[in-house]
C-alpha cells in the first residue's frame, strides 16, 4: 500500500502540472495564430478602410481578443488602452514576444508598413489559459484515488492471507497457556505460518510428554516408598516402650501423609498443571460438605461462611479442592478432637480470601516460618496460591489458635 501510494502520487502530481502547462500552451497557440492572421491583414490592408471592420469582426468571435495599434496611433478593436501600454511600446520598437502572468496571456507582433510600425496584440484571460484544467485534474485525481482504493483492497486481502493464520496460531497458543494441552494449530496459510504451527504443535507434544514423564517418575518413587514405610510401621508396633512406640507412630503417620500427598499430586491429570479457572465458592462448598461428616464424628463445631455468588479464580477445580483439603486436613491433624474451627470465603473486590481458623494450640514460635508440622501439605497450598499470583499467610491470632489466609486473584472477564 505504501509503495503504491508513492508511485501514484509520483505520477499524479507531475501529470496535473503537465495538463496545466498544455492548457496554457493551447490557449497561447490560439492567440499566436490569431495575432499572425491579423498581422497579415494589417500588412496587406493597412490603408484600406475595411481593416477596422475586419478586426472588429475577429474580436467579436470571442477568445482570444485581438486589437491593433496602427502606425498613425489609431486603435482598431476594443482595447483602447493600447496607446499607454509599455508592452505595446516595446513591440512598436520592433520586438515580437509573448507574456503570461496573473492577468492572462498576450501575444504582441510588430507589423512594419510604409507609414511606420503597427502592433497587433491578441489576449486571453486567466480562465481561457486554464480552461478544462479543473475537469482534467478531477479525472486524474479520481483515477489515482481509484488505484489507491484498489491497492488497499489487494493489500488487505494479502495481509489477511498472512495475518488470519497467524491469529489462529496465536489463539492455539493462548489455549495451551490456559491449560488445554489438546489444542493444536492448523497447517494453513503461507509456508512460514505453517512452519510456526508445526513448531507450536511440536512444543505442545513435547510438553505433554515431559509432564507425563515427570508424573510417572514421581509416582513410581512414591510407590516405592510405601513398602519401607509399611515395614517401619510394623517394626514400630513391635516396640515395647509405649512412649517410644507412640512417638514412632506419630512420625510414621506424618511420613505416610506426606507420601499420600506426593502420590495424589503425581496422579493429578496433566491438564491441570497449566493455568485454568475455577469457582472458589463451589470448590469450598463441596469440600466442606465432604469434611463435615468427620467433623461431626470428632465433635468439632465447624462454622462455614460462603458468598452467594461464584468467585472465579485462576486455579483449576482440582487444585482448588486440593488446597481446601490441605487447609482443613491441617486442622484435623494438629488439633485435638472437639476443637472448633471455621471456614470462610470472602472477597475484597480484587481477590478471593479463603480463611481457615481453629481454636487449637496455635503455631509454635520456633516454627512460625513454616506451615503445618512438616510443611509439605501447606507448602503445596502455598505453591498453588503463588502460581496464580496469590499468597498464603499463616499466623496465630491474639485470642489463640491458628489462622490461615489464602488470597487468590479474581478472574475478570
Amino acid at each position: 500500500m505504501a509503495t503504491t501510494s508513492s508511485v501514484v502520487v509520483s505520477f499524479v502530481i507531475p501529470l496535473c502540472l503537465l495538463v496545466r502547462t498544455l492548457a496554457e500552451d493551447r490557449a497561447m497557440a490560439a492567440a499566436d495564430q490569431e495575432a499572425r492572421n491579423v498581422a497579415i491583414l494589417v500588412a496587406s490592408l493597412h490603408d484600406d478602410p475595411q481593416l477596422s471592420g475586419l478586426v472588429a469582426d475577429l474580436d467579436q468571435r470571442g477568445t482570444p481578443s485581438t486589437s491593433v495599434l496602427t502606425a498613425d496611433r489609431r486603435v482598431l478593436g476594443a482595447d483602447t488602452a493600447m496607446r499607454r501600454d509599455p508592452e505595446v511600446r516595446r513591440a512598436a520598437a520592433g520586438e515580437g514576444f509573448e507574456v503570461v502572468d496573473s492577468a492572462g496571456g498576450r501575444v504582441l507582433l510588430p507589423v512594419v508598413v510604409e507609414s511606420g510600425t503597427a502592433v497587433v496584440r491578441s489576449s486571453v484571460t486567466p480562465a481561457d489559459l486554464h480552461r478544462g484544467v479543473a475537469a482534467a485534474w478531477a479525472g486524474i485525481i479520481g483515477l489515482g484515488t481509484l488505484l489507491l482504493a484498489l491497492a488497499l483492497f489487494i493489500a488487505s486481502r494479502l495481509g489477511r492471507r498472512v495475518s488470519e493464520p497467524l491469529r489462529r496460531v496465536a489463539g492455539v497458543a493462548h489455549q495451551l497457556r490456559e491449560g488445554d494441552l489438546h489444542a493444536r494449530a492448523e497447517m494453513t496459510g503461507p509456508e512460514e505460518t505453517q512452519e510456526l504451527a508445526r513448531a507450536l504443535n511440536g512444543l505442545a507434544e513435547r510438553t505433554v510428554e515431559l509432564l507425563a514423564a515427570e508424573r510417572a517418575s514421581v509416582g513410581d518413587l512414591s510407590h516405592r516408598l510405601r513398602t519401607p514405610v509399611t515395614a517401619l510401621r510394623l517394626d514400630a508396633e513391635a516396640v515395647e516402650d509405649p512412649a517410644l512406640a507412640a512417638r514412632l507412630a506419630d512420625h510414621i503417620r506424618v511420613l505416610q501423609r506426606s507420601i499420600d500427598a506426593i502420590v495424589k499430586e503425581a496422579r493429578r491429570p496433566v491438564r491441570t498443571d497449566l493455568a485454568a479457572a475455577g469457582d472458589a465458592t463451589a470448590a469450598v462448598r463441596a469440600r466442606v460438605g465432604f469434611w463435615s461428616a468427620l467433623a461431626e464424628d470428632q465433635g468439632r463445631l465447624m462454622s462455614v461462611a460462603l458468598p452467594d455468588r461464584p468467585l472465579m479464580v485462576p486455579v483449576a477445580g482440582d487444585d482448588l479442592a486440593d488446597l481446601v483439603d490441605v487447609l482443613i486436613d491441617n486442622v484435623f491433624a494438629h488439633t485435638p478432637d472437639g476443637t472448633p474451627f471455621e471456614v470462610r470465603l470472602d472477597t475484597d473486590g480484587a481477590s478471593a480470601l479463603l480463611v481457615v481458623a481453629d481454636s487449637g494450640p496455635g503455631v509454635a514460635p520456633p516454627r512460625t516460618d513454616r506451615v503445618g508440622s512438616t510443611g509439605l501439605g501447606l507448602d503445596i497450598a502455598r505453591r498453588t496460591a503463588a502460581g496464580c499470583g496469590g499468597e498464603l499467610r499463616l499466623g496465630s491470632p491474639p485470642q489463640g489458635g491458628t489462622r490461615v489466609v489464602v488470597r487468590l486473584p479474581l478472574v475478570t472477564d
